[in-house]
């Protein structure tokens, strides 16, 4: 047995990555990025607007895997650092206590959450941003809505996979919906 243990995390192979998912449920965190005033109310949610595999544009969330070996609050920042840009600005939760927990199922109809590829948990969190956002990677823009834009069941059903339920769940939660 060596001695030798591998500290450095990463991204499992896209075969090692497959054979996973066909057994074992995977962490995700996913984040909805807000901006709030002075007295800590949402005044805007951020959604990412993509364009998916099949070629359909889509409204999302900021979302992607915990790696092996990673703190939940380091997977956290890496996806909103890699989603809106490096001058974002996040302001991590002190508690690492999701608003909610969704599970992503890759047969639909078991909860509102569906992901063909795999099961996944997500927790998930409400994040407000100071700085500028600059979307990067695979997202063409990021979109600032209202609370009630957001609210609105046209932005929410643009929204792959169930996370227009998530969204909905995150403006409950800020007190957001009446």
């Amino acid at each position: 047995m060596s001695d030798m243990t591998e500290t450095t995390p990463g991204w499992l192979s896209p075969d090692d990555l497959e054979q996973a998912r066909a057994q074992m449920p995977i962490l995700y965190v996913e984040a909805v990025p807000v901006r709030v005033d002075d007295s800590g109310e949402v005044t805007s949610i951020g959604l990412l607007l993509r364009i998916g595999p099949d070629g359909t544009v889509s409204r999302t969330l900021v979302s992607g895997r915990v790696q092996h070996h990673e703190r939940v609050r380091d997977a956290l920042l890496r996806h909103l650092e890699k989603d809106l840009g490096p001058v974002a600005l996040p302001l991590i939760p002190a508690s690492l206590q999701p608003f909610t927990v969704a599970e992503y199922f890759p047969t639909q109809g078991i909860t509102p959450f569906h992901d063909p590829r795999q099961h996944a948990v997500a927790l998930a969190y409400i994040v407000p941003v100071t700085g500028d956002c600059r979307p990067r990677q695979d997202a063409l823009d990021l979109v600032w809505f209202s609370p009630q834009e957001a609210a609105d069941p046209l932005v929410q059903d643009e929204m792959p996979g169930g996370q227009g339920v998530l969204l909905k769940q995150a403006l409950a939660h800020v007190g957001c919906l009446s």
